[in-house]
């Protein structure tokens, strides 16, 4: 080998390399450099990886073509650390259909540093992950930009910008189409004489436009009512794109300049003046009503924002102010009169009252609130007037939570959406190329003014914005109506996931019970102790746990008057109980395990806590210096709507499965009073999602249903991971849905409204790709007139965003 071929060779091999520099997070020491340098050095297209712990950098130097930037992500966290990624949302301006949405996507993804990024033509937003110090704002910016569209930080527009400017472009386009119309209906007449004559229909009467006023009728329809498709083919064109602008200004310029030349040379030929202003007409129409009914998706994001309070009555120096919301700073003492609506999250400092909780929580009955607990901003006091503490304002509030999450779940992309998007990249071109071929055969078949007309009916009656709405619309509304009932759905991904669940698995605790467990039996085993003593014994114990057991023994001597002591040397037994000291006595409270652990005889009370246990309560052992004590029972009552949410569950088809710490004999008591099919009892909290996994290995698809804290690795584990009961506590990150209200109906209608949304995105995806792949070719043979062309496509659109509007009715399930 010369050595001029191994310079070329070396100099290829570095052209292929890229580098990047990422921020980790999760350092300590030179150990977690090494490790994290050792692991992406061993991927295969990772030339150097160099990590610095001073500067929590790590530098790459790979080939783009054998490993991505995403991968090396991945390996940075699958060692156990993280890498510092942000997420901006941009406002998308210019984009007309999926072809649009595609552009400006792989605009972005192009940008170095991007991790992913995802265009939403319904929302007419781009969703973009990147790291930063590759990537920053103006450069996404620019990107959009040069891909021929307008973008700004969404943060920068306000909802009132952002509803102003919409209703601004509805007002043109609908001020462009009476314009059109006008015009357009000049040639009515002509139309219908024009087609007695040619299929020998007596009509009762000729009518024929002299040419220049045909002319002078179009010419303002086609360059101020269709003006704005010039300016976005430009755009898509500059761009190295085509959009739907592009079709729509080649095949109404064709027949009109054709017309045109006809005109100005004095042809006595056919001219299709009236064919290019009706088009132009009707596909502005479809667009006006287009804009009407995407307006009309986005309802329930309008819904919360206006339930957010206008203004807050704060005291400051001793004086009452009544101040704007946005003014308001945490630690701020708000007061607030009946009526009135709290105007941010805090917790009562005086006074007492009952607030209407239901935006939030579904429940329509008021909750007491007195001092010391929370008020959540936008519900509603009832009667009393109180003061409270602002903990948390502007952006952090449950409401400004919910609302972010409800708009990223809209702006997200469903799976299902992959093949249209991969459709759209490459639709127009493909059309463009059809328009040609029909032309040319025509021509050399038939002759120029029917291959025109083919040629004109093939580019208008082309559609691809019905592929590029017929997804994110159904998610927008999907989603929405979802908020609306206290269903928060994290991404369409999951929207589209939660329909194909077929088993559910239930945490018992909180989930399917209430979580408020009482003291329903003390039996006294042996010792001088009465029943109080032996409660106040072991709720002095519990005092330091967390458990609700605990709570419940805590707050049985409490309603009893009963003192409790001091404790020393707590200790918490995961799954097992609790040991303590107590005025130098060795307790313990715990399991049968526990007790025989610690050689503890239990045999004398072991008929009485198996009674208890089988009427469905948890009895729980205690022992004082290792001789059995007492026992102590403890029943959590079934929610209301388990039993008939699950009956609901198992109707559908689905498989419904329980998972609890406690013992088998209690969680079969359980089981039986709701109708669950199979019970996983006895699970430590560590190990509940290893027996989720053990499900997914049946290939099942699995929903975990639990309180999204304690049960957050099962969460996780789950295809779906379900937060119930979580109150305000809306970003838990563990959930891909939270629902709002500790009911178990809202998992049946979690499942139900995906059902039904993917019910509407498969009928829009079937009508869209229908619609296209049979009037393309029937245009193409001749048989479709230009004008009824323009009229399919425009209402092509209108009839995806009309039908998924139908989606609004979809009501919950109502016990």
């Amino acid at each position: 080998m010369s050595s001029q071929t191994k310079v070329m060779e070396q100099s290829d091999a570095q052209a292929a390399k890229e580098r990047v520099t990422m921020a980790i997070t999760g350092m300590t020491c030179a150990a977690c450099a090494g490790r994290i340098e050792k692991n992406l050095s061993k991927l295969e297209g990772v030339a150097q990886a160099g990590v610095n712990l001073a500067t929590e950098k790590a530098n790459v130097t790979f080939d783009p073509a054998k490993v991505s930037v995403g991968k090396l992500i991945e390996t940075v966290k699958k060692t156990g650390y993280g890498v510092r990624e942000e997420k901006a949302v941009l406002s998308i301006s210019g984009m007309t259909c999926a072809a649009c949405a595609t552009r400006v996507e792989k605009g972005l993804q192009k940008v170095e540093g991007v991790l992913k990024a995802n265009v939403n033509l319904a929302t007419e937003k781009a969703t973009v992950e990147f790291i930063p110090g590759q990537a920053d704002i103006d450069t996404l910016v620019a990107a959009v930009k040069k891909a021929g569209y307008g973008a700004k930080k969404a943060e920068d527009v306000s909802v009132d910008n952002e509803r102003e400017a919409r209703e601004k472009v509805y007002r043109t386009q609908r001020n462009k189409f009476w314009i059109g119309a006008l015009l357009s209906v000049l040639f009515l007449p002509q139309m219908v004489s024009d087609l007695g004559i040619r299929y020998g229909v007596n009509v009762g009467f000729e009518f024929h436009l002299n040419p220049w006023i045909q002319f002078l009728l179009a010419t303002p329809v086609q360059f101020y009512v269709g003006g704005h498709f010039y300016s976005d083919a430009y755009k898509a064109l500059r761009g190295r794109s085509a959009n739907m602008a592009v079709l729509v200004a080649l095949g109404t310029s064709a027949a009109y300049f054709y017309s045109l030349v006809a005109t100005v040379l004095g042809l006595d030929i056919g001219l299709y003046y009236e064919a290019a202003a009706i088009v132009i007409t009707l596909i502005v129409l479809g667009k006006v009503l287009e804009i009407r009914a995407k307006g009309q998706t986005s309802e329930a994001i309008k819904k919360l924002m206006g339930l957010q309070a206008k203004a807050a009555r704060v005291i400051r120096d001793g004086q009452e102010l009544d101040i704007p919301i946005e003014d308001v700073v945490a630690g701020d003492v708000i007061f607030v009169r009946a009526g009135e609506k709290i105007p941010v999250d805090g917790e009562v400092v005086e006074g007492s009252s009952s607030v209407d909780e239901s935006m939030l929580t579904g429940e329509s009955m008021p909750v007491t609130k007195n001092v010391g607990d929370t008020v959540i901003g936008a519900t509603v006091n009832k009667h009393g007037s109180f003061k409270f503490k602002a903990t948390k304002v502007g952006k952090d509030t449950a409401l400004a939570q919910i609302i972010k999450l409800v708009e990223e779940a809209q702006g997200s992309k469903a799976p299902i959406q992959k093949l249209a998007d991969q459709i759209s990249g490459v639709f127009v071109p493909i059309v463009i190329g059809i328009a040609f071929l029909t032309f040319a055969v025509t021509y050399f078949l038939v002759g120029f003014a029917p291959a025109l007309i083919s040629a004109v009916a093939v580019l208008v009656i082309a559609c691809p914005c019905a592929l590029g709405l017929a997804t994110p619309t159904a998610v927008m509304v999907g989603t929405g109506k979802g908020a609306e009932i206290g269903v928060l759905v994290k991404s369409a991904e999951h929207l589209e996931s939660a329909h194909r669940v077929g088993t559910v698995v239930l945490d018992k605790t909180g989930t399917i019970t209430k979580g408020e467990p009482e003291v329903t039996d003390i039996v006294v085993a042996a010792g001088n102790y009465s029943e109080d003593e032996l409660l106040q014994l072991a709720a002095t114990a519990e005092r330091g746990s967390e458990h609700p057991l605990g709570e419940a023994i805590v707050n049985g001597a409490k309603a009893k008057g009963l003192p409790l002591g001091e404790t020393s040397h707590f200790n918490a037994i995961p799954g097992h109980g609790i040991e303590v000291e107590i005025e130098h006595k060795n307790i313990l409270i715990g399991n049968k395990k526990l007790m025989r652990q610690r050689n503890v005889s239990i045999e004398a009370i072991l008929e009485q806590m198996e009674m208890l246990e089988g009427q469905g309560k948890t009895a729980m052992l205690m022992a004082v210096n290792g001789q059995l004590a007492g026992m102590i029972a403890v029943a959590d009552t079934v929610k209301e709507t388990s039993a008939e949410a699950i009956k609901r569950l198992k109707a559908m088809g689905i498989e419904v499965i329980m998972i609890t710490g406690d013992n088998k004999r209690t969680a079969d008591a359980i089981a039986k009073q709701v109708g669950v099919d199979r019970v996983l009892a006895e699970v430590l909290p560590e190990d509940k999602s290893a027996e989720v996994e053990k499900l997914k290995q049946e290939g099942k698809v699995v929903a975990m249903v639990g309180d999204g804290i304690n049960d957050a690795p099962a969460l996780v584990a789950a295809h779906i991971g379900i937060a119930i009961g979580t109150g305000t506590d809306v970003a838990i990150e563990a959930a891909d849905v939270t629902l709002m209200r500790g009911d178990l109906m809202g998992i049946v209608d979690t499942i139900r409204l995906s059902k039904a949304t993917m019910r509407k995105i498969r009928q829009n995806l079937f009508w869209a790709f229908a619609y296209n792949i049979i009037l393309i070719p029937v245009a193409a043979l001749g048989l479709l007139n230009p004008v009824l062309a323009g009229a399919a496509m425009a209402f092509s659109s209108v009839s995806v965003v009309g039908n998924t509007l139908f989606l609004r009715r979809w009501k919950p399930i109502s016990v």
